[in-house]
């Protein structure tokens, strides 16, 4: 069974004329999704039957997240990024462009990248937080968010990542919640979360913005007598409008790992 290495491979098969058919919005997301394995080859209709029946045998599984997919989609995106207008992303998404540069904010802060795909920022970055910020260079649109909040197994393709999703990220970041109780103040301090009032009718609801068009909101109810505490996280509706369904995954990972690393500069055991 013919195997790849990596999500470009699969790429340079595809004809790049994001078509959509295949239900994602580029060709590079569809290799992505086909290397995660959250599709399969066929499900583009432009490939040759030499090429479908060279690959028929791969399995479809559950989806593979490790350190080296994310090094190696990293590099994926950033050759795609020379082929992007940097000027025009910049308007669609509500960035920056200046200097051959365009500036994004990323959980408040200005990180900029310009048309190599080198990034410039004066603060540490998570890489799960870049590689999404790439991937929503190449595919987001001019689209304005819906303001509908939904659970990410909602959206369209997250069904097959809620048990990554409520494991690494959910799970993780109630723990940090139910041991640090400065935690929602913290996050408000160093990335510009912003409060808000009665939501799902939680004690705390908090909107994070990752990237311009991709809030996230953390919902987190205290434990009363009797019942435990709970905290939930949702994406606007339409999240996958900008990003890639593993994209917004590794943004709730890369979230839930740089809480851990706050909680632990504050001396927060387990």
């Amino acid at each position: 069974m013919t195997q790849f290495n990596n999500a470009m491979e699969i790429f340079k098969l595809l004809n790049k004329s994001n078509c959509r058919q295949c239900l994602e919005l580029t060709c590079l997301a569809f290799a992505g999704a086909v290397y995660t394995r959250q599709k399969q080859l066929s499900e583009c209709p432009h490939l040759s039957s030499d090429i479908l029946e060279k690959y028929k045998n791969r399995d479809r599984k559950a989806p593979i997240v490790d350190q080296n997919i994310t090094e190696t989609m990293m590099d994926d995106f950033k050759r795609e990024i020379r082929t992007v207008d940097l000027e025009a992303k910049a308007a669609a998404l509500g960035c920056v462009f200046s200097q051959g540069r365009m500036t994004v904010k990323v959980l408040g802060k200005n990180v900029s990248i310009d048309s190599q795909g080198n990034v410039f920022t004066d603060i540490h970055v998570n890489p799960r937080v870049i590689m999404p910020l790439f991937n929503y260079i190449i595919q987001g649109s001019a689209k304005p968010i819906s303001g509908n909040w939904v659970p990410f197994w909602e959206l369209p393709h997250g069904r097959a990542w809620k048990g990554l999703f409520v494991q690494q990220c959910e799970i993780v970041i109630k723990k940090i919640a139910d041991n640090y109780p400065h935690f929602f103040e913290e996050i408000i301090r160093l990335f510009n979360g912003k409060q808000i009032e009665n939501h799902y009718q939680a004690d705390i609801t908090l909107v994070l913005y990752p990237l311009p068009k991709i809030p996230f909101l953390i919902c987190y109810w205290l434990p009363e007598e009797g019942i435990d505490s709970e905290l939930h996280l949702f994406f606007d509706a339409s999240a996958e409008d900008f990003l890639t369904i593993e994209s917004l995954y590794s943004i709730g990972a890369g979230l839930a790992r740089m809480f851990e690393k706050i909680t632990l500069r504050h001396g927060v055991s387990d």
